[in-house]
């Protein structure tokens, strides 16, 4: 399998973690991951808030170049996933594309609207495939209890994303369960982490992040594992802030995506960045049982 990798701006800076297990996984995989050096931030959804048609156009550009490779592509981030997606869709407004294309016009950029857009989690459950997920497995993750947080884009607006329910979905939970981890269901997995607010309103995103945190934990979770690098940083990297916002404990190890299946698929600690996260996941890794030997 051959798809254009967009890794969004954290995971090639303060997340690096997650580029570097998602690398690893889709080698593991045979997932050939094309890099377009010249991708630009998708927005964010803070572009889109102040101009639309630029948002739509600074994703239109970033989905050009993959089409003209004849590639879909693939995200590792729910936040650029809702962005790309969105901008497919809202480009079959007649109004909005005659902009958008004359936006384009003067970088010598044209889009026909061809490219897929996939994050790695549907790539995993859908492309992959469970079964091959399964069957990949070295290391079961000996049922260590996994909170999915999906995070929103991923999932909403619903009939736009045109995949899971927002409210109940199951894909990440049923990718947990072929590692060998016991799925935790708690209805914060579905609910905001915070970030859109972080930096305006610090103490509402942080009481938000540690409410879905503690719903984790209430319902049994060792740890919690997102598809969202905006919500890793909320989750772990305020961590100790959503604590005091809660007023409770929470020591809570929060992996990405790709580090879980990396785990399973026998993939070091180090080889997938875990020692980059400030809390802690060395507890819960150390839950799961050694791979038999070779």
């Amino acid at each position: 399998m051959k798809i254009a990798y967009y890794p969004g701006c954290v995971a090639q800076e303060s997340g690096r973690e997650l580029d570097l297990a998602t690398r690893w996984v889709c080698q593991a995989l045979g997932i050939e991951l094309v890099g377009f050096p010249k991708f630009s931030c998708c927005g964010s959804g803070f572009v889109d808030e102040a101009n639309e048609v630029l948002n739509v156009a600074i994703n239109a550009r970033n989905l050009a170049l993959a089409e003209g490779a004849g590639l879909d592509l693939m995200t590792v981030c729910s936040t650029c996933q809702g962005m790309l997606q969105l901008a497919n869709l809202r480009l079959k407004d007649p109004k909005v594309r005659t902009k958008v294309d004359g936006a384009l016009v003067p970088l010598g950029i044209s889009y026909r609207g061809s490219v897929k857009v996939k994050h790695l989690l549907r790539v995993l459950v859908e492309d992959i495939g469970l079964d091959a997920i399964r069957a990949r497995v070295r290391r079961p993750l000996g049922g260590l209890k996994v909170g999915a947080f999906y995070g929103c884009h991923i999932l909403r607006p619903s009939d736009e994303m045109a995949w899971e329910s927002g409210e109940e979905p199951h894909a990440f939970e049923d990718l947990l369960a072929a590692l060998g981890a016991d799925p935790v269901l708690y209805r914060g997995r579905v609910m905001c982490c915070g970030f859109p607010v972080l930096f305006v309103r610090p103490q509402t995103a942080n009481t938000i992040a540690g409410r879905q945190i503690a719903d984790a934990k209430d319902h049994g979770a060792d740890a919690m594992a997102t598809p969202c690098p905006l919500c890793h940083i909320s989750l772990d990297g305020y961590q100790n802030k959503a604590e005091h916002a809660v007023g409770r404990r929470l020591d809570m190890p929060i992996f990405h995506l790709p580090q879980l299946v990396g785990l399973a698929f026998g993939a070091s600690p180090e080889e997938l960045g875990l020692p980059r996260h400030l809390v802690p996941t060395g507890p819960a890794v150390a839950q799961i049982p050694p791979a038999p030997p070779a």
